[in-house]
């Protein structure tokens, strides 16, 4: 744990207006030794699903108790709830609109599964459709209801600089989570694309979905390496079947050719590149399509 613990920015504001700066004003009037990073401030408009993906992959690089203040919230000024979520190794500031669901989904009860296996992971309720979950075992909830401590007058548009950087800066103080907020028992849960496993770890297959794509046109999946099995495989994606993993984003050392690889990217999903091009752009695919992975012979 560090002395002062960074406060880590994650918005959909962009850096053509002056809102992250004035964030960061707002921190540092209230605590000038803090430490402000940003993850990112350029999650597409109030895009929650792909702002919880970004958060949650990576979230855990930052020191333990770092102070998370992800701020997409296309209900601003409504009834939707400030929230404080305090979980073993770090803090989140948010909207209670969804936007920390991939950091959740960590600490939620999953049926115990060797990978390959035949399962489906169980969520509670359709993707894209929200839910409210009861806070989960291991983790407290607050939502922030002391005037005192956010900046006035408090505008209807900008949560961001009133409500979210001051608690921000006073928690980083040393304000105690308690005083910021009232305890809830629930929040706001949106449960994204799971993959689906079918066979043995002999031969199946594993269907998902790109889930993002990043600024290069990687197109990022939900499954993850863990539940893949360790002998060859083939990926289909579209029109395309690509044959083994590639170590790289290139498909051979010499990096000829526009044809597709897949590989485990750095956050430790699937993905679907082209070497030294836009994978999205070139074959003309995006979020939500179908991908299928085919590892030992086709099931019948």
């Amino acid at each position: 744990m560090t002395a002062t613990p960074p406060i880590v920015l994650t918005t959909d504001f962009g850096l053509a207006d002056a809102f992250v700066g004035v964030m960061k004003g707002v921190i540092l009037n209230i605590n000038p030794q803090a430490v402000i990073i940003d993850l990112t401030h350029e999650i597409q408009p109030q895009n929650l699903r792909q702002a919880s993906f970004v958060l949650g992959t990576n979230y855990s690089y930052f020191p333990s108790n770092t102070i998370h203040v992800a701020v997409i919230d296309p209900g601003v000024g409504t009834q939707r709830r400030a929230l404080l979520l305090v979980t073993p190794t770090a803090r989140f500031l948010a909207p209670d609109n969804g936007l920390l669901s991939h950091v959740i989904k960590g600490y939620l009860a999953a049926p115990a599964v060797p990978p390959a296996a035949a399962f489906a992971l169980e969520i509670p309720a359709a993707p894209g459709q929200p839910v409210r979950i009861p806070v989960p075992p291991g983790l407290a909830a607050y939502e922030l209801t002391k005037p005192r401590y956010w900046l006035h007058p408090v505008s209807n548009t900008f949560h961001g600089r009133d409500v979210f950087a001051p608690s921000a800066a006073y928690l980083a103080l040393g304000v105690p989570v308690q005083t910021l907020g009232t305890p809830v028992a629930d929040l706001v849960y949106q449960p994204a694309p799971e993959p689906f496993f079918e066979g043995d770890a002999v031969k199946g297959t594993a269907r998902g979905e790109v889930v993002y794509t990043d600024r290069f046109g990687n197109l990022i999946t939900n499954i993850p390496s863990d539940s893949l099995p360790d002998k060859p495989i083939a990926v289909e994606i579209g029109r395309h079947r690509i044959s083994g993993l590639s170590r790289t984003f290139h498909g051979s050392e010499s990096g000829l050719g526009p044809a597709p690889v897949a590989l485990i990217g750095s956050n430790g999903y699937l993905e679907i590149a082209v070497g030294d091009d836009n994978a999205s752009r070139v074959l003309e695919l995006g979020v939500g399509e179908p991908v299928r992975v085919v590892f030992g012979d086709e099931p019948a």
